[in-house]
């Protein structure tokens, strides 16, 4: 659902793909970006649909998964306030190969492909920071394999909570607040639901963790670092 109400040029502005941009950069993108609003639950796109620019995320959680040919469910990336989706794609002209949900209420930015390409031919300096964001997420899913790959689920539950270890912490307790369900999460690394489960439980038993419905107690981040699986 469109929101006629939202000024586009002041969340251009803060966002980071834009933050460095003069005001007369920001007006040419804002007069082909679209505010968007997504009740939690909604399917901003489907697999196949065909893709005209790319969304940046104001507010609100996103959810890319697809659906295997067996019905399950497989959840590639959770986006969050700040962070994009689908350049890869606009920029191969070619339809969504995933789907994307809201998992909250959320305020989508959709900048069309149109005033994307025209800004590129106009300032390298843009191009080359389109380039920096679509070079962080494949790391991020070279990362992710590697993971898939080479690490048990146990090292991979734990690098997910210490992943949201405090900047400057030093050791000792800190709190992490799971951002949405834990089925979603496990889906995230590669786990299924009960396996998710189960890793909590014997972390927990192990005096590392405790956990209350969303929030998991990191008891001693060193020892969950070190923490033999």
């Amino acid at each position: 659902m469109k929101h006629p109400s939202i000024k586009v040029e002041s969340f251009l502005t803060n966002l980071p793909l834009f933050k460095e941009m003069s005001e007369e950069e920001i007006t040419r993108i804002a007069k082909g970006t679209t505010a968007i609003h997504v009740p939690k639950g909604e399917i901003v796109f489907h697999k196949g649909d065909p893709c005209t620019g790319f969304h940046m995320v104001v507010y609100g959680q996103i959810k890319l998964g697809f659906t295997s040919t067996q019905g399950a469910e497989k959840v590639i990336e959770i986006l969050g306030a700040g962070q994009s989706f689908g350049e890869a794609v606009m920029f191969l002209e070619k339809p969504y190969v995933v789907f994307a949900q809201a998992l909250a209420d959320t305020m989508l930015l959709h900048v069309s492909s149109a005033v994307v390409f025209e800004e590129i031919g106009r300032d390298a300096a843009f191009a080359k920071k389109m380039l920096g964001g679509l070079s962080m997420r494949l790391h991020g899913l070279i990362k992710d394999v590697e993971a898939y790959s080479l690490r048990s689920g146990a090292q991979r539950v734990i690098g997910y909570l210490l992943r949201h270890e405090p900047e400057g912490q030093a050791g000792g307790e800190f709190q992490v607040t799971l951002p949405t369900s834990k089925g979603i999460i496990a889906s995230r690394l590669n786990l299924t639901p009960e396996h998710f489960s189960r890793i909590l439980h014997e972390l927990a038993e192990a005096g590392l963790i405790s956990v209350e419905g969303k929030t998991v107690h990191i008891r001693d981040i060193e020892k969950l670092r070190t923490y033999e699986v």
